[in-house]
């Protein structure tokens, strides 16, 4: 175990780096959709609640591991005598790996939208679903190309992360968050004043905060454990390799809370941006969720909105200061494996490292219109089929590998490490952890059960819940 390893400088860098790497595209992207279909404020009290029952513990959990094992994901389980359960890191790294071949190729995407609001703003609305498919190398007249701009944008994006994390763990990643996070916070805060007061928000905003249980569904539960889930960076190897690198002064129990709290109110924040925005300028019918909502139907609410370039500009600012900090986070714990497990040196490896994830990464991009390369998919719904192989690596992450790293940690705190050196973990800052006897059944009961449901529903429904 290595005594010499970096440490967060400070609380709130830590704090903020962690609240970043959970605050991602899905916060903005999906989770206004998702709201919207699951009742407006009735899916927000069931987000909230599975947050505080599901996502606290399990981030908790991986917080603990991670400071007690002071090591990356895959030796941590070796330090803490149970290199049995090393797989759970191998499975972690890998996922990690393959979110961020695709993850950086949707925020090079964002990038691009980020230049073409500021340069040539008419160009989208002139026709917002060409341009985002002529983007991707699909054209109007039928034709495809392998689409150099969006690939060079990705370059960029990822360029971008590797910077960060070269400068290390307080000199890169902490000193970015520390100016990402308020910045984030800020471009919402301005983006809501605008919204609630356009002319007609006022329905969307009502719709929020109106609790219509009869759109509540066992679907919709499902919704909101899997946008929790998923959004803060559980069973991706991130939250472990953070946890690690924390002094055993700090309260994990409160920093957690902190974390997910800010997680939560990004997610809030955005519902009420682009909710009665939506509402005022589209129309309730065009709200939608994912990549296609967010370049091309609120492209559409922009020019339709006083000012709209230069919000819609902030707006994609937006989600690219959340797509860093998710993406910073991921690189992070794969440079960990490499410069601990591998014995690599930093800088080299993150550049090696950034330019495999572009390379395979482009496979993502490219084979959105342009390659027709698929992958082989099986669930209980459709049978066997042929994704298009950019489907394929987020079934593959969504619906396998987050999941079953997650019950692995699970499984592993609370059966076989047991919940109490997490309770010990807890406490080694001075503080009682208060609610210790409610974590033990949460760990070892409801979290390995709500994960269990995660798996079976990808696999029996076809759906994927991130």
């Amino acid at each position: 175990m290595d005594n010499n390893r970096s440490q967060w400088g400070s609380r709130i860098g830590f704090i903020l780096a962690a609240a970043g790497s959970a605050v991602g595209l899905g916060n903005i992207w999906k989770f206004p959709g998702r709201a919207y279909e699951g009742g407006g404020g009735s899916f927000l009290i069931i987000y909230v609640l599975i947050v505080i029952i599901l996502g606290a513990p399990l981030m908790i959990t991986e917080l603990s591991v991670g400071r007690a094992g002071k090591s990356n994901i895959v030796s941590t389980f070796k330090n803490l005598g149970h290199k049995e359960f090393s797989w759970v890191g191998w499975v972690g790294v890998l996922g990690a790996f393959i979110i961020t071949c695709y993850y950086s190729h949707v925020g090079g995407w964002v990038l691009r939208y980020v230049f073409a609001y500021a340069l040539h703003a008419p160009e989208i609305y002139a026709d917002s679903p060409a341009y985002f498919y002529d983007m991707l190398g699909a054209h109007a007249d039928g034709t495809t190309s392998i689409p150099w701009v969006a690939l060079a944008f990705a370059a960029a994006f990822i360029a971008l992360n590797g910077i960060v994390i070269i400068k290390g763990v307080s000199g890169g990643i902490e000193k970015f968050n520390k100016f990402g996070m308020p910045a984030l916070f800020i471009m919402l805060i301005i983006l809501l004043i605008r919204t609630v007061t356009l002319p007609g928000s006022a329905e969307g905003l009502k719709y929020l905060l109106t609790f219509d249980w009869s759109k509540v569904t066992f679907s919709t539960i499902l919704s909101a454990l899997g946008q929790a889930f998923y959004s803060l960076s559980i069973g991706m190897a991130i939250m472990i390799t953070y946890g690690s690198y924390l002094p055993k002064n700090e309260n994990i129990a409160k920093n957690t809370a902190l974390i997910c709290a800010m997680d939560t109110l990004v997610a809030i924040l955005a519902g009420f941006i682009i909710v009665p925005g939506v509402f005022a300028t589209l129309g309730a019918d065009q709200i939608g969720k994912g990549g296609g909502f967010a370049f091309v139907s609120l492209a559409q609410m922009f020019q339709s909105m006083p000012g709209g370039r230069f919000f819609g500009a902030l707006f994609y600012l937006l989600l690219l200061f959340a797509a860093l900090t998710s993406c910073i986070s991921l690189i992070e714990s794969i440079v960990a494996f490499l410069t601990e497990k591998m014995g690599l040196e930093r800088k080299k490896s993150t550049i090696w490292l950034c330019v495999v994830l572009f390379a395979i990464g482009c496979l993502y991009t490219c084979t959105q219109a342009a390659i027709p390369m698929k992958g082989i998919w099986l669930d209980g719904t459709n049978g066997v089929t042929f994704p298009a192989f950019c489907d394929f690596m987020e079934y593959m992450t969504d619906r396998i590998m987050i999941p079953i790293c997650a019950l692995g940690c699970c499984i592993f705190v609370g059966w076989v490490w047991k919940p109490e050196q997490v309770v010990k973990e807890v406490e080694a800052c001075g503080d009682k952890f208060r609610i210790a006897g409610i974590y033990k059944i949460l760990i070892k009961f409801i979290a390995p059960v709500a994960i269990l449901m995660i798996l079976i529903m990808s696999f029996t429904s076809g759906i994927t819940l991130s």
